[in-house]
């Protein structure tokens, strides 16, 4: 078993509880890890053995940029159901930051975790 790992994409989206999140928009940033059998991309060095990671990075770009929804929860599970549902993996874990989010207090962000093992998705 062997991780790929995308982290830190950055995003800026149109995500949250309030109209005025929805309205402005805040950045998000959102690492995924994907679990499988790596080994027959390593022996053959083709691409096509592998997960594209552009490919994985444009999922997410499109699940981030082109809808609005009010939860983290809803990006990160919807992005593990998306990922699963295009890819043969063992698991995926996605994890969704909201950078400065609007509470009170200093706080750099909030995460959302999900996790295609211990996660109904």
């Amino acid at each position: 078993m062997a991780i790929i790992r995308l982290q830190n994409m950055m995003f800026y989206g149109y995500h949250g509880a309030s109209a005025a999140e929805q309205e402005t928009g805040r950045r998000f940033e959102v690492d995924v890890e994907l679990h499988s059998d790596l080994s027959p991309a390593a022996k053959s060095d083709r691409l096509r053995d592998t997960v594209n990671y552009t490919t994985i990075y444009d999922l997410v770009a499109d699940v981030v940029l082109n809808n609005k929804f009010r939860l983290l929860e809803t990006i990160a599970a919807r992005l593990t159901r998306d990922i699963l549902a295009k890819f043969e993996l063992d698991r995926v874990i996605v994890r969704v930051r909201k950078k400065i989010p609007p509470i009170p207090g200093n706080l750099d962000h909030i995460e959302v975790e999900f996790d295609s093992q211990a996660d109904a998705v």
